[in-house]
């Protein structure tokens, strides 16, 4: 949903959304929408299968950038589209007002642009605040 609300940023551009629920699909009706499973750090199965279908979601869209607002499946996004190379933007999820996600820490060094979207945090392992929360 943090996503959803850069929507006018991405008019005039070629959009894929990539989501863990078909449901959004009423959301980007206009938009290509391709679905991946969730997965967490104590499900080291279900982040093998992530990683194979974020892959071959890359595979099939070729994207030039990839915008995430976090999570396992954002993550995987965002390192594993440097071997397609895209650039990224990684926007670390509103939720995490006092320290960065998990995830976060995973895409350190390898997302073009890195945010937060709490002034606070704005300096902490290479973070910037650039405006409003989402």
């Amino acid at each position: 949903m943090q996503l959803l609300r850069l929507r006018p940023a991405f008019e005039g551009h070629d959009v894929t959304y990539c989501t863990v629920s078909r449901s959004y699909q009423h959301d980007v009706p206009d938009h290509r929408l391709m679905v991946v499973n969730d997965a967490d750090k104590s499900n080291k199965f279900g982040i093998l299968v992530l990683l194979v279908r974020t892959f071959i979601v890359l595979l099939r869209v070729r994207p030039d950038v990839i915008v995430s607002t976090g999570a396992a499946p954002g993550c995987l996004a965002v390192r594993l589209g440097k071997l397609f190379g895209a650039r990224s933007a990684w926007i670390d999820s509103i939720a995490n007002v006092d320290e960065v996600s998990f995830s976060c820490r995973l895409v350190k060094g390898h997302a073009d642009l890195y945010l937060t979207q709490w002034q606070q945090l704005a300096g902490r392992d290479g973070l910037e605040y650039r405006g409003n929360v989402l």
